[in-house]
């Protein structure tokens, strides 16, 4: 009998641990850095209501000063693990490990991460997975290095072979590669029956080239939750509405439209004369519950009822995320999730 293939498991399914990078002053953070650490310690508070989380230290005084913070705050630190480990920044959701189940243990994809196509220095981080697996931080596990640039909020899976993403982003980091050639490459890595692929779809102050995660995020595997926009005025206006079309005309396996969420609209967040990506579709499934960015707008509560309806079976927690689109991203960007078993619990 010939052993099953490894699955690439959605979100939404059981996991052990979300994975994180603490700020610090060597990080793109440094000039805000103080209100940033406002955001990850709220971030650990509600993660470490429902599950562990794994905290990368850059050195001894950085653990011992997050340490410091997080009890101030009151949080249970017999949920938060400290790893030692060197990185650039703590975008971990691009950085980190991409999970799959393989057997009875699990296979730890460590595609090459570029910096977003070469925007920023990133030689720490693409070293990451393999200095955490070379630590042991990982069980039954075991790394398989790939020779191609591709961010884990660049892809969403929903458990059962489909995979969703977008061309603009994949194009971007491979543009002599034809659509036919990525998508048999990515179906062929991470096990994938089908990828649906948007063609429309983007967020001025987004350095990602489109992530996926910033505009649409399986549900279930019959539901889509997208980032929709319906202020006329807006620049983003035609090409959100376009890319919602798109998602209409998708079909589930069994050839059935999906059960469509649209996220609502905040109002533009404009930064020293630029504009933020302020996407609510950036939300993080933990155990039981899902986080989502909130940004101090009115539209926050709208969001969080919306994915009250799309996760019915979840709390909706908001984390204040206003900070972290200063660096172009926010919640699902700086956490990777680890699913059941592959760390100790």
């Amino acid at each position: 009998m010939n052993p099953a293939p490894p699955r690439f498991p959605a979100e939404w399914e059981p996991q052990s641990a979300i994975l994180i990078a603490w700020p610090h002053a060597d990080t793109d953070w440094a000039d805000r850095l103080g209100e940033v650490e406002e955001t990850y310690i709220a971030l650990v508070a509600a993660i470490t209501r429902f599950q562990p989380v794994l905290v990368c230290v850059a050195d001894d005084d950085l653990q011992t000063y997050a340490e410091a913070r997080l009890r101030s705050a009151r949080v249970d630190l017999s949920r938060v693990h400290f790893l030692p480990a060197g990185y650039d920044d703590t975008w971990l959701r691009d950085s980190g490990p991409i999970t799959l189940r393989d057997g009875a243990g699990f296979r730890l994809l460590d595609f090459r991460f570029t910096g977003w196509g070469g925007k920023f220095e990133a030689s720490r981080d693409d070293q990451l997975v393999e200095h955490l697996d070379q630590a042991g931080t990982f069980l039954k596990s075991s790394r398989q290095p790939i020779d191609f640039a591709l961010e884990g909020g660049a892809i969403e899976t929903d458990g059962d072979g489909s995979l969703l993403s977008t061309w603009r982003c994949l194009h971007e980091r491979h543009p002599a590669a034809s659509r036919d050639d990525i998508t048999r490459k990515l179906a062929g890595w991470l096990h994938q029956d089908r990828v649906l692929w948007l063609d429309h779809g983007y967020l001025e102050g987004d350095d990602t080239d489109a992530h996926i995660d910033t505009l649409a995020r399986f549900a279930a595997p019959d539901a889509i939750v997208f980032q929709a926009c319906d202020d006329p005025a807006d620049s983003h206006f035609a090409e959100l509405k376009a890319m919602a079309d798109e998602i209409a005309a998708l079909r589930t396996r069994d050839g059935q439209p999906y059960r469509l969420f649209p996220l609502p609209w905040a109002k533009p967040v404009i930064d020293e004369g630029r504009r933020l990506a302020a996407s609510y579709a950036n939300f993080l499934i933990i155990n039981g519950a899902v986080l989502m960015p909130a940004y101090g707008d009115a539209a926050d509560a709208k969001a969080q009822a919306v994915l009250a309806e799309a996760f019915p079976d979840r709390e909706v927690v908001a984390v204040p995320c206003r900070p972290l689109i200063w660096q172009n991203g926010s919640l699902h960007c700086i956490t990777m999730q680890l699913p059941a078993g592959v760390v100790a619990a």
